[in-house]
């Protein structure tokens, strides 16, 4: 049986880099919906989350590798705070586009800019700060190689590898 890197269906599953960040497309199932026919608020979180993760993959970032310490220390990615704007709801079988923009990296934290959309038309908008944290759950200085990987400017497109090394991530 194929694995996820050489099997064609795998293809896009993660979505894609874009200049300025991340987009990834997700169908609306009946799970995610309420009585209504709507998104269920609360399943919003976990389409920002999808996109969230598959930005981080795409980037050369694997929570399994940052869990296992590959990178000098266990390490994890916790959300600190959101602010979420619902403008309009997506129903089921919609196609949404999950888009994921880093807007500023200080210490610890990386700040994003997240937007669900159906076509040109903005469902949710949303701020997440995240931070990262090792073992102890004290936070964790993000590591400088990573910076220019997540910081993506549309003049900067090109520039990165798309990808991080592991160097250790050394403490705060």
């Amino acid at each position: 049986m194929a694995d996820a890197v050489t099997d064609p269906l795998a293809a896009g599953i993660s979505g894609e880099l874009t200049d300025a960040g991340h987009r990834l497309m997700a169908r609306v199932y009946f799970a995610d919906t309420d009585f209504t026919g709507v998104v269920y608020h609360a399943r919003y979180l976990e389409f920002l989350e999808r996109g969230r993760s598959d930005f981080l993959r795409l980037s050369g970032v694997h929570h399994t590798e940052l869990a296992e310490g590959r990178h000098g220390e266990r390490i994890s990615w916790v959300v600190r705070r959101m602010e979420i704007d619902f403008r309009k709801p997506a129903r089921i079988d919609d196609i949404i586009t999950v888009e994921t923009e880093v807007e500023d990296i200080s210490g610890a934290r990386i700040f994003m800019r997240q937007r669900l959309l159906r076509g040109a038309d903005i469902l949710v908008a949303a701020r997440v700060e995240a931070a990262i944290i090792g073992a102890s759950g004290r936070p964790r200085r993000f590591p400088k190689e990573w910076i220019p990987v997540f910081l993506r400017r549309p003049e900067q497109a090109g520039s990165t590898s798309g990808e991080v090394s592991s160097a250790n991530t050394g403490p705060s």
